[in-house]
This record gives C-alpha cells, sequence and structure tokens, in this order.
C-alpha cells in the first residue's frame, strides 16, 4: 500500500508559494497517481482571521501584531493540521500552503509521528526561497491589506525572516526567475 503523503509548500510572504505549489500539483498527482487535497492557509483562515483580527485590534488585515502572532497564528495552523490529519487518516495525499516557519524550524514535519499523523507518513518540504528585496517588491505589487504592516515596518519583517534546517525532506528553490529544471527536480524530490 501507498504511504500517506503530506507535502508543503513554505517559506516567507511574497516567494510564489501558493503559485508553485498550484502548478505542482497536477504533475504530483500525475506522477504519484492519487490525488491530492489542495489546502492554502489564506483560503482557509483568511475570512475568518480578518474578522477575528478586526474584533481584536480593529484592523482586519493584522497578520502581524503581537496580538495576532500570540493568540491566533498557532490556532490557524493546529487547524491546518488537523485538516491535513483528517484527511490523511482517510488515505488522502495532502498538499499544505503556508509559511509554516515555526513548525519546520522546530522539526515538527521531520518527525510525523509527533504531529499525531498517520504512522506512514511520508512528509516532503518545498521551501520557496527570494531575496528580500525582490519580495519586497512582490509584496508591493500584489498590493494585499494584509501586506501594510510588512512593508511599513521591513526592518523588523526581515527578522522573523529565518532560514530553514538542512534537511534530506526539504529541499530548496529559489523562486526569482522560474526554472522548469529545478522545478522538476523539486516536484521529484517531493515524491521521493
Amino acid at each position: 500500500m501507498n504511504p500517506s503523503r503530506l507535502i508543503l509548500f513554505a517559506g516567507h510572504a511574497g516567494t510564489g508559494k501558493t503559485t508553485l505549489a498550484k502548478r505542482a500539483i497536477p504533475l504530483l498527482a500525475q506522477r504519484s497517481g492519487r490525488e491530492f487535497f489542495f489546502l492554502d492557509k489564506d483560503t482557509a483562515y483568511g475570512a475568518f482571521s480578518s474578522h477575528i483580527m478586526g474584533l481584536l485590534t480593529g484592523d482586519p488585515a493584522d497578520r502581524d501584531s503581537p496580538t495576532y502572532l500570540q493568540h491566533l497564528r498557532d490556532h490557524e495552523y493546529s487547524g491546518l493540521l488537523d485538516i491535513a490529519r483528517e484527511n490523511l487518516s482517510l488515505g488522502q495525499q495532502v498538499l499544505l500552503v503556508g509559511p509554516f516557519t515555526r513548525e519546520i524550524l522546530a522539526g515538527k514535519f521531520f518527525r510525523p509521528a509527533e504531529l499525531g499523523l498517520p504512522a506512514d507518513t511520508v512528509c516532503r518540504i518545498a521551501w520557496i526561497d527570494l531575496p528580500s528585496e525582490e519580495a519586497r517588491r512582490r509584496i508591493a505589487a500584489r498590493n494585499d491589506p494584509r501586506d501594510h504592516w510588512k512593508l511599513e515596518h521591513w526592518d523588523s519583517y526581515l527578522q522573523r525572516r529565518v532560514e530553514p534546517p538542512v534537511h534530506p525532506s526539504l529541499m530548496r528553490m529559489e523562486n526569482v526567475v522560474f526554472d522548469e529544471g529545478k522545478f522538476e527536480a523539486l516536484v521529484t524530490h517531493l515524491l521521493g
């Protein structure tokens, strides 16, 4: 029987995680012979978190204040993992999109059993990289209200941009210019 597979497209804001994940999912399904359940953090929690942050801070676009980071952020990720866990236990493959920086730095996805995932779960991570100035340009160009704090406090935001750990299940891909060869290598790694 095929193992349960959890794939993450992770990295910092503006790197193109969602775009690359959507480009990868048909290739992953075709090559694995199984469909994937696709779950993007912003789609799953965008409206909910906007409502809660509007109530808590008066700013529905707030995704950077101490209030968000201390009281809502971890609950979003816990919910994503609950949904992933449920789908994996039903035999579905899962692809998650989101920064996941705390969880990856803590090594949680390198030890799937600690996340309560099915024992046979194979986790692979695509860490999407982009130099900070190019990320800033793309963040400004997309003009999402959730990014205003980042742009207004860029030096503070840069302190939250971390380097992922080196691990065999994590592969980095720089996304300044799309490179078909690097993308193919990434897809191959994710199914490895």
